[in-house]
């Protein structure tokens, strides 16, 4: 089966029936067999304390683990096909540390955590946490979609009392931590302020900032990092290392109503007292962590998990500073360490008892800034990203912790991420530049190497050695030179199919497996959605023209100079957007004296025009759009903007005419 699901920058992703035939993956190479089973041999795998915790509280599973409601009539949510990793002993095909967390990962349904402290954890990559007020419900985060969310406290309730949600608390600004509010509580319940819809200082902007201006390009990089096109099993996808993957439904926004704008903010909810601490520009750059007092829990949100985070995340996202993030998780020891018998986050499990806690939150704390510290210390040698991340190895005292495993992120990628924050992507040797575009200089390289046959057979010969990361390099240039290289395409998938299986990040597993996909029987076409209604509500009107202007066509604007004039009458707000020298720009606050032509409407009507659900001719003819001077002027802007693919290519040449 295809594994459809929602990556964490669309609102769905939707498979299409595939016009080929699909290869059928192979078998792990005794070259992969051997390194997997040499790598099961560096941890202590048998050691169930990570089980027993996942399981520990388990009031009851998911029922049949399938959540209904999904779009076109799938599941939102299913681990049925997931039923191969029952099997203790990991399959050649998977790292065997890899095995384990999928199997963690399993773990699904309502948890107590302790005395009126709740989870539902295994519906989605992350969890709802509920905690029980004096009258209420207290809900901590939302999953990604609406039915998962419902099902969620659906779940809850077939437990405990049905007590009404009395407050919503969104910890970050990652959708598959709000995207499922819909399924908790009414948009119309937290605008009345019947329900306390809290968040952190900046929510609102960066919830819907990261999915709009280059959420096309996000959308399609997902698909590699959670693997969505994959089929689920021993040679596809089997995790996502946050957790076992994303859920696959409708997805919707409901603004905070409280938000937490100082260091530190105490509120009392339905006779339970919440400490908030905002952690900014960690894991995400609205981010915020809580302490209940009463019950002695910490919830660290997403700044400590049971697997190495990302400095930089595969889809592509802003670079997180490792520096920060560990001074955070150590201000959280001093002020919260010696008062908490049980720390929480919203994705994975707990961990109990005080001294346990500390251990766990210092050698988090000690991760990022390990990585930090050591590529800094690398860079300044003069060492560049690659470099580093070849040199950089985990101390035994971290190498050995489940929870400092790369399932996520990885020290690799993460040594390159610190480099960029310093230093960009320029590794200061002039040669690098400005090289030569990808195909062409594939073509120069392959040239050089005696031409595609030759280094076929060499690449043959690597691949026998189990020299899989060279042959998957090689035959990619291959590939770019040549994408119609059929012999080039087939070992190059072959190579990154070695790889996949040999992966202990599920991240890089399912880069590696889609590749080997794509290369073999081409892409799955998806109908991906960059910004749901709900989500496009969020957007101001400031950043939705800056999402205009990133989609003006250059050649198409060359030597045009167009104003016009914005008038919303709700919100009252007015705009002059000016094109000139092929860059579209505008100022808030005025109108220009001399406009080519002038627009009013609200701001329902705007984002009714931009999810083409109507066109300004239409609103025009409703009367719920007046347009002054020459509308012809309107009409040869919007002409000017391109419409964006979410199927471009990235294991070869991209196809599209881009002018």
């Amino acid at each position: 089966m295809i594994r459809r699901s929602a990556c964490l920058t669309v609102v769905a992703l939707l498979a299409q029936p595939l016009s080929f035939a699909a290869a059928q993956p192979n078998d792990a190479e005794p070259a992969t067999r051997a390194t997997n089973e040499a790598f099961a041999k560096t941890l202590p795998l048998a050691d169930r304390a990570g089980l027993d915790d996942a399981q520990r509280g388990l009031i009851a599973p998911l029922p049949g683990g399938v959540v209904a409601g999904g779009l076109g009539g799938a599941p939102a949510w299913n681990l049925k096909p997931y039923d191969f990793l029952n099997a203790e002993q990991p399959s050649a095909t998977v790292n065997p540390s890899l095995w384990r967390q999928a199997r963690l990962n399993l773990a699904n349904g309502l948890f107590q955590v302790t005395d009126r402290v709740y989870q539902v954890r295994g519906l989605d990559i992350a969890n709802v946490t509920i905690v029980e007020g004096d009258t209420g419900l207290i809900v901590t985060d939302t999953t990604l979609t609406v039915p998962t969310a419902k099902a969620a406290l659906e779940l809850y309730y077939q437990h405990r009392p049905k007590k009404p949600v009395v407050a919503l608390i969104y910890t970050h600004s990652h959708v598959d931590h709000f995207g499922g509010a819909g399924g908790l509580i009414t948009a119309e319940d937290a605008a009345s302020g019947k329900v306390k819809v809290i968040a952190p200082d900046g929510f609102m902007d960066h919830a819907v900032a990261e999915n709009v201006i280059a959420g096309n390009a996000m959308s399609r990089r997902a698909q590699f990092q959670f693997g969505a096109p994959l089929p689920v099993g021993d040679k596809g996808q089997v995790d996502a290392g946050l957790g076992k993957a994303l859920a696959m439904g409708a997805i919707s926004l409901i603004p905070p109503n409280d938000t937490i704008k100082q260091a530190i903010e105490t509120r009392r909810i339905d006779g339970v007292d919440i400490e908030f601490r905002l952690v900014p520009e960690s894991e995400a750059p609205s981010e915020m962590i809580s302490y209940y007092p009463q019950f002695k829990v910490l919830n660290m949100a997403e700044d400590t998990t049971h697997t190495l985070h990302n400095l930089y995340t595969l889809r592509g996202a802003a670079i997180r500073d490792g520096r920060l993030w560990s001074k955070y998780i150590g201000e959280a020891i001093d002020r919260y360490g010696d008062r908490t018998d049980v720390v929480i986050a919203q994705h994975h499990w707990p961990v109990w008892g005080r001294d346990r806690v500390v251990s766990y939150l210092k050698k988090q704390r000690d991760l990022y800034k390990f990585i930090h510290d050591q590529s800094v210390r690398l860079l300044n040698y003069g060492l560049t990203p690659t470099e580093i991340a070849e040199r950089l190895t985990l101390p035994p005292s971290l190498a050995g912790d489940f929870a400092a495993r790369g399932y996520y992120g990885s020290v690799s990628h993460n040594a390159k991420a610190v480099y960029q924050f310093y230093l960009g992507w320029y590794d200061g040797n002039p040669a690098d530049l400005n090289p030569l575009p990808r195909a062409e200089e594939a073509k120069k390289e392959i040239d050089y190497m005696g031409g595609a046959a030759a280094v076929l057979a060499r690449a043959r010969d690597d691949y026998k050695a189990g020299q899989y990361r060279w042959v998957a390099t090689i035959a990619s240039k291959l590939v770019f030179a040549d994408p119609s290289n059929k012999e080039a395409r087939a070992l190059g998938a072959d190579a990154l199919e070695q790889l996949g299986y040999q992966a202990e990040a599920a991240t890089w597993r399912n880069a590696y497996l889609l590749g080997a996909q794509e290369l073999r029987s081409g892409l799955i076409k998806t109908d991906a959605v960059t910004v749901s209604p709900d989500m496009l509500k969020g957007v101001s009107i400031d950043l939705a023209f800056d999402f205009l202007a990133v989609r003006l066509n250059a050649a198409k604007a060359e030597g045009k100079h167009i104003v016009v004039n914005w008038t919303f009458t709700e919100p009252k707000q007015t705009y002059t957007m000016n094109l000139e020298n092929s860059a579209l720009t505008h100022v808030a606050g005025r109108l220009s004296d001399n406009p080519d032509v002038s627009v009013t409407l609200n701001r329902a009507t705007f984002d009714s025009i931009s999810l083409k659900q109507r066109t300004f001719l239409g609103a025009i003819a409703t009367g719920d759009l007046w347009v002054t001077g020459n509308p012809l002027k309107l009409r040869e802007l919007f002409g000017m903007f391109d419409e964006f693919s979410p199927n471009f290519e990235v294991i070869e040449p991209v196809k599209a005419k881009i002018e």
